[in-house]
């Protein structure tokens, strides 16, 4: 399952608002349209955002390689700049547009033409490897899996939040693969309600048991014993391990360790910010209170009412049983294990 992904001449993208009761994909070719998809989540999840921005810096290229070298590159600019403004928290927004800026700093002697031609090379290069990060990512983490778990996972880490195949639910893919018979908890996630849209959608069509239930039984079926493990993505790991999830892992996290169950976070290295010490430093997205107030249309609160939106929440390290990368799987303490991830 491809959410993004190009093809003659455009980038395509399965259309998530409209899921599960319709599969719509569009075609773009314009950068500022791909970094409207991006701002209305018609592409979302961490990897697959950092995929979609890549392609945008070579459309935004590919529009202006016509002009004087010196022109390009100032219109360049602007396109990076505009692909960066569209959403705060994921990481890998930042880390494929610095990628490609890096192409064109480093061939700026170059034709525009020729720096075009080099920029789709790269965005290629960011999808591929996302394809096989999240491979890598499944083999490792379906080690942590005992026969006949049944996972917890929160918001949707699947293929769909990715280039294909998924980070949490990568993991899962990789343990029903591998025979281990596992079945899966999925929580709602409001108010975008990812969980219920993605999640179960996509678990469902691939065959793998799948219940779905509101955010606010997931505790409850902990104390039942109906829960093994959480498996859940993330779109900024800090230095420390602190997560930036979908609103509500922190919650999630909580009930774990109240409950003494593992808390597994699935994330490549490109959502690794080297850089950033701790969690308190992450930007958390504040969306429109309309995806509160209103589902599919439909009012269900008040007017008037005052209300809050944040996208997601910060889950500390010490809540986190284990990080799974593509480099293998990361323990406590994280602020010596995931700085050796640099070095793999």
């Amino acid at each position: 399952m491809k959410p993004v992904y190009y093809e003659n001449g455009a980038l395509k993208m399965l259309d998530q608002t409209l899921l599960p009761t319709e599969e719509v994909t569009h075609s773009y070719t314009d950068y500022r349209e791909i970094a409207a998809a991006i701002v209305d989540m018609i592409v979302r999840g961490a990897p697959a955002i950092g995929v979609t921005a890549g392609y945008g810096v070579y459309f935004g290229a590919l529009e202006f390689e016509g002009l004087p070298r010196g022109a390009f590159l100032k219109e360049m600019e602007t396109v990076c700049q505009v692909l960066r403004a569209t959403r705060p928290t994921a990481v890998n927004l930042f880390w494929a547009v610095d990628r490609m800026e890096g192409v064109i700093e480093n061939n700026a002697e170059k034709t525009p033409a020729e720096i075009t031609a080099l920029l789709k090379t790269e965005a290629d290069a960011i999808c591929s490897e996302d394809i096989q990060m999240c491979r890598d990512m499944g083999a490792y983490g379906a080690e942590l899996i005992h026969r006949k778990d049944t996972i917890l996972t929160h918001c949707n880490a699947g293929a769909l939040a990715t280039a294909d195949y998924g980070t949490a639910l990568g993991v899962v893919r990789a343990a029903w693969e591998a025979g281990k018979e596992i079945s899966v908890y999925a929580d709602e996630t409001r108010p975008f309600l990812q969980g219920a849209r993605l999640t179960a959608y996509e678990l469902h069509k691939d065959g793998i048991p799948v219940t779905l239930i509101t955010d606010n039984m997931a505790g409850w079926m902990m104390k039942q014993g109906k829960i093994d493990c959480v498996v859940v993505g993330a779109d900024r790991i800090a230095r420390n391990g602190d997560v930036a999830n979908k609103i509500g892992t922190y919650s999630v996290s909580i009930l774990a360790k109240a409950h003494g169950i593992p808390f597994y976070v699935a994330a490549p290295t490109s959502t690794i910010d080297f850089n950033m010490w701790s969690g308190d430093d992450i930007v958390i997205e504040e969306r429109d209170t309309r995806e509160i107030s209103h589902i599919k249309g439909q009012q269900i609160a008040p007017d008037g009412v005052r209300m809050e939106n944040p996208a997601f929440d910060v889950t500390p390290h010490q809540n986190v049983t284990a990080i799974i990368t593509e480099k293998g799987v990361v323990y406590p303490p994280f602020d010596l294990s995931i700085p050796r991830l640099q070095d793999k």
